[in-house]
This record gives C-alpha cells, sequence and structure tokens, in this order.
C-alpha cells in the first residue's frame, strides 16, 4: 500500500495544473479559428501560445 501512495504522489507531480481563463467571445472566436487552422484543440493552442511566449521570454532575459 505504501508503493501506491509514493506511485500517486509521483504523478501529481507531472498533471498539468487547471486555471479559469475568461475570454473575450471575439478572442475566443478568433483562437478558435487560429487552432483549427493550426489542428489543435482552444486549449491546445492556449497552452502552445503560453510556451512559446515563456521559452521567448527566457532567451531574451539570457542575454
Amino acid at each position: 500500500m505504501g508503493n501506491t501512495d509514493k506511485k500517486n504522489t509521483d504523478n501529481s507531480a507531472l498533471e498539468k495544473k487547471q486555471i479559469l481563463l475568461r475570454l473575450s467571445p471575439s478572442l475566443h472566436s478568433d483562437l478558435a479559428k487560429w487552432a483549427e487552422d493550426d489542428f489543435r484543440s482552444i486549449n491546445g493552442q492556449i497552452e502552445y501560445l503560453l510556451s512559446e511566449a515563456v521559452k521567448k521570454r527566457k532567451g531574451t532575459d539570457q542575454k
């Protein structure tokens, strides 16, 4: 039983965090179209865009 608890603890570190995000209808529509063009879900598109922005910022901060 102790191994099960440790295994669950290890998995919780890998789980994605959930947030509530409020968007204007027009921004949601634009993101939906963009996501469809890139064959992603809206959530996947937002995650991709945020990841790219963070990578860019980290690259800029390191210079």
